[in-house]
């Protein structure tokens, strides 16, 4: 991208591109919530553990090699699954205990 001469131009236009990822990122979590409920309602019905270490630990290898291809700390990207997969196992525990 070229910067023109006038950065707040350039500035206000990177802030629309970040605020548009922003935008898409909360509409894809939704979107994953709502099929991990999905997984939550079936775990309870059938008496299955809210969590699934094994899975767990594959997910975090693959989203680490998705990171390091996508020029993105690997670290980053086990932290923010981490971040998401204690707020499913919480629904999915919720959802064990009827509430």
């Amino acid at each position: 991208m070229t910067e023109p001469d006038d950065p707040t131009a350039t500035l206000l236009n990177l802030r629309a591109s970040i605020d548009n990822i922003d935008a898409a990122l909360m509409y894809m979590l939704a979107e994953r919530f709502r099929c991990t409920k999905q997984v939550g309602e079936l775990k309870a019905r059938h008496g299955m553990p809210a969590s699934d270490p094994t899975r767990e630990e594959k997910q975090i290898a693959r989203l680490k090699t998705l990171a390091e291809n996508a020029d993105l700390d690997p670290e980053f990207a086990e932290k923010w699954f981490n971040f998401v997969v204690a707020e499913v196992i919480r629904h999915h525990t919720a959802a064990a205990e009827g509430r």
